[in-house]
């Protein structure tokens, strides 16, 4: 059985700066807000689920449901980038 979210939230609350990402041989990919950040994180990343991948996830969700700032989130996502090398 699928869950459904109860809350509703706001993917287009973008982050002051972009993330600039490559997964592996891809262009580069800019990540606009915690929304992107969070589809990148579940369905494409390419290294381990790390502590700063999780922490990354946590910060992403809790943005999007405006727990969290949106600054929080993206300082989380930089940290997990640059753990699995992703960075560009």
């Amino acid at each position: 059985m699928a869950w459904k979210r109860l809350t509703t939230y706001k993917p287009g609350v973008r982050w002051s700066t972009p993330v600039v990402v490559r997964i592996g041989y891809g262009s580069p990919e800019l990540i606009e807000n915690a929304a992107d950040a969070l589809e990148l994180l579940e369905r494409r990343w390419p290294h381990e689920r790390d502590k700063y991948y999780l922490a990354a996830k946590q910060a992403c969700e809790a943005a999007l449901f405006h727990s969290r700032s949106s600054s929080v989130a993206r300082e989380a996502f930089i940290a997990a980038a640059i753990e699995a090398y992703v960075l560009a």
